[in-house]
């Protein structure tokens, strides 16, 4: 008996469903690598820079920390986890687990490889905001931790 499925559509290039501004902001990164390919090392002030740059705007501290400790009507903020100043480690306010600090003079591992950045930022800015961050935004909290000496 003849199978009644339809033929599945080709499976897109990957990368094809990134917005404009992922787009801009690989390329701003010079991370566009094929898949399974490692993210080349990278810098705070590089990914704030990108961010910036995919935003259209200079970087503001004294924007990213307001973002960084208001609860924007959900249940956290960024600095209830990470510390307000996020120099310490911090605490999941759920499951309690362990955060490193988070300002980059502190931690020098933070914000040194695109991809982590881009996962934490979409997780949490889910979790704080409800909703991804703007490039704007991104660029913001890192200008303030950033300036965290």
């Amino acid at each position: 008996m003849p199978s009644t499925s339809r033929p599945r559509p080709a499976r897109r290039p990957p990368g094809r469903r990134a917005c404009a501004a992922t787009a801009l902001l690989a390329l701003a990164l010079g991370s566009l690598m094929p898949r399974g390919a490692q993210a080349a090392p990278t810098t705070p002030q590089a990914l704030r820079d990108a961010y910036a740059a995919a935003a259209g705007q200079p970087a503001d501290a004294a924007r990213g920390q307001a973002l960084f400790t208001a609860r924007h009507g959900r249940e956290w903020s960024c600095s209830q986890c990470h510390g307000q100043p996020p120099t310490q480690d911090g605490q999941h306010a759920s499951t309690g687990k362990r955060i490193t600090p988070l300002a980059p003079a502190y931690n020098a591992t933070r914000f040194t490889d695109d991809g982590k950045t881009e996962k934490w930022f979409r997780r949490n800015c889910s979790d704080v905001l409800g909703r991804a961050c703007s490039p704007a935004e991104k660029a913001d909290v890192l200008a303030y931790l950033i300036s965290l000496k």
